[in-house]
């Protein structure tokens, strides 16, 4: 950009702090709904939006000047920000909160449904037999299993077609100016510019979610810049365009967050009449010799596989499936920290792998809990001297102590699950 890298501010945003106001001045763009549409400028006549953008185009130029001392050159700079815009729907969806919490077996009927399986068997075979792609080569490397690999793939991006259409700059500067979460989105965009400056992607095509998650397996920046890898030689990482750079950041990833090599997940397992439900819980690791002795056993009878750090997971409580889950379970659970998500990438695996899904029945008559449902229960169990935390509507581990003692106070099975039977007892 020759002598025009040396403003202080970019077009936009100068255009934004001293026209405001003025009949034709122009100001940072926003849009209703993905930044990919274009969006709409605020007239004169709407002030409060029009001080709105003056307040974003401050804040960007004041991150602006942090991102220069942390090393940002100015062609970045104005690469990233010359265009900059607010994306209103990235505060909507950051602050919603859901009402419902889905079912795990809801969430699991859509994320291992027979088209995914299906769609899923037909991309590693074709990724089998791309000689560009070499995913068994990718998987020896790193340690990982193809079929995790895909399951990754199929449940982030749909194994590649949706990527996500919202430019990561944008989403995470609106996040960044909102406030509720500043200083990770600080740091996420830091990262993002770091990305641009490398050259490993252009700004138009760094595209990903409102949240800043990008690519075909979806890596925020920060994760891009410690894992991603260029497994094609072309000199950069490109987990957006490139299927060998996707599968072997994401191999990448979990290698080196804890992925222990030929080590099964886990598996569903029966569990003994006699069984302490309180010990169904990510707290309780043991050797799963520990487990046998117990009385848990495999649905074959074959002896429970050597995991030395295994824990009981009841996704559903009690009366659901049960399963014994080891390190590489909770390797998923870096990737991304929900129970559910995580017990889908591993069934999505077993399945392209040729396994059996779940054979337990899910308990489907049971209705999930709203927050306000929960909300009262935690209430409820405060007041009746069983601690569940302060009150938020969502269950956590507080909440899941505070069900257990009420339920041993009932000699109840103690798994920790809430459910409308219990909150209607207390009531």
């Amino acid at each position: 950009m020759g002598r025009m890298q040396k403003r202080t501010l970019f077009p936009a945003l100068l255009a934004v702090l001293v026209l405001a106001g003025c009949a034709s001045a122009p100001s940072v763009e926003t849009t209703a709904s993905a930044p990919s549409a274009v969006g709409t400028v605020p007239t004169p006549s709407d002030s409060t939006e029009v001080k709105h953008n003056q307040k974003f185009a401050r804040w960007v130029a004041e991150f602006s000047t942090r991102a220069r001392a942390a090393g940002i050159d100015e062609a970045t700079l104005h690469s990233a920000f010359d265009t900059v815009r607010l994306v209103p729907s990235a505060i909507v969806s950051d602050r919603a909160q859901p009402e419902f919490t889905r079912a795990v077996w809801d969430y699991l009927d859509s994320a291992v449904s027979p088209q995914r399986i299906s769609r899923g068997e037909a991309k590693l075979q074709q990724l089998r037999s791309d000689g560009n792609v070499n995913i068994d080569a990718i998987a020896a490397r790193y340690g990982v299993p193809a079929e995790v690999l895909v399951a990754i793939w199929g449940l982030e991006s749909s194994f590649g077609s949706f990527v996500g259409d919202i430019p990561t700059i944008d989403a995470l500067a609106t996040l960044g100016f909102e406030g509720r979460r500043e200083e990770w989105a600080r740091g996420q965009l830091l990262a993002a510019l770091k990305i641009l400056q490398s050259g490993d992607i252009d700004r138009a095509q760094m595209i990903g979610s409102w949240a800043g998650a990008m690519g075909q397996t979806q890596f925020l920046p920060s994760a891009f810049l410690a894992f991603a890898v260029d497994a094609d030689g072309d000199g950069r990482r490109d987990i957006w365009g490139s299927v060998p750079d996707v599968m072997a950041s994401t191999a990448n990833y979990l290698a080196r967050s804890g992925w222990q090599t030929g080590q099964p997940w886990g598996l569903e397992v029966r569990l003994p009449s006699s069984f302490d439900y309180s010990t169904a819980s990510a707290d309780v690791r043991q050797p799963s010799t520990q487990w046998a002795v117990e009385g848990v056993q495999t649905l074959s009878g074959a002896p429970l596989p050597a995991l030395l750090e295994s824990s009981i997971l009841l996704p559903a409580g009690a009366r659901g499936p049960a399963f014994l889950v080891g390190p590489n379970f909770r390797t998923i659970l870096r990737y991304n920290n929900a129970t559910s998500y995580a017990l889908a990438i591993h069934l999505l695996a077993q399945r392209l792998g040729g396994g059996a899904g779940v054979q337990a029945a899910w308990p489907r008559e049971v209705q999930p809990l709203s927050r306000n449902h929960v909300l009262a229960l935690q209430t409820a169990l405060n007041a009746r001297g069983f601690d569940s935390g302060t009150p938020d509507g969502m269950v956590g581990p507080a909440t899941q102590r505070g069900v257990r003692q009420y339920q041993r106070s009932l000699g109840l099975p103690a798994d920790g699950y809430p459910t409308l039977d219990l909150l209607q007892r207390m009531q």
